[in-house]
């Protein structure tokens, strides 16, 4: 791993929080999108040479949608930069973490994107992502 890529924050309302982080970053969010697959749509803030990505639930029974029913708006996941995200996939497994999708698949940000089971990870979802290039 190379460096926190994003910090993912699951929000009620994109629209609404773009506003308060906007104000908060003194910067306006650089990108929206939606990624159907995932149920979501996202904002990226680059800060400094970080980003934080929020995250607004699509679907009733969306990862985000469900998140936010049980624990609320707030910390959704950590995302680590891979030079080559299938390689870490058999290095992850091998060291014994549960890999929620062992096949990478295209997220947000033009990244591939793969999911640690919080399980494993001290309770926090933790994603690799690798530039689509």
């Amino acid at each position: 791993m190379r460096k926190i890529e994003h910090i993912g924050i699951a929000v009620k309302s994109i629209a609404h929080s773009n506003e308060i982080f906007a104000k908060l970053f003194n910067v306006p969010a650089y990108k929206e999108e939606e990624v159907e697959s995932e149920g979501v749509k996202t904002s990226f803030f680059q800060v400094g040479p970080n980003k934080i990505e929020l995250l607004e639930a699509t679907k009733e029974d969306s990862p985000i949608a469900k998140f936010i029913e049980k624990k609320g708006e707030g910390i959704h996941h950590i995302a680590f930069d891979v030079e080559d995200i299938k390689a870490e996939v058999i290095r992850l497994k091998d060291e014994g973490f549960i890999v929620l999708n062992e096949t990478p698949k295209k997220g947000a940000d033009n990244k591939w994107v793969v999911f640690l089971h919080p399980k494993t990870t001290n309770g926090v979802l933790i994603e690799l992502c690798q530039e689509i290039g």
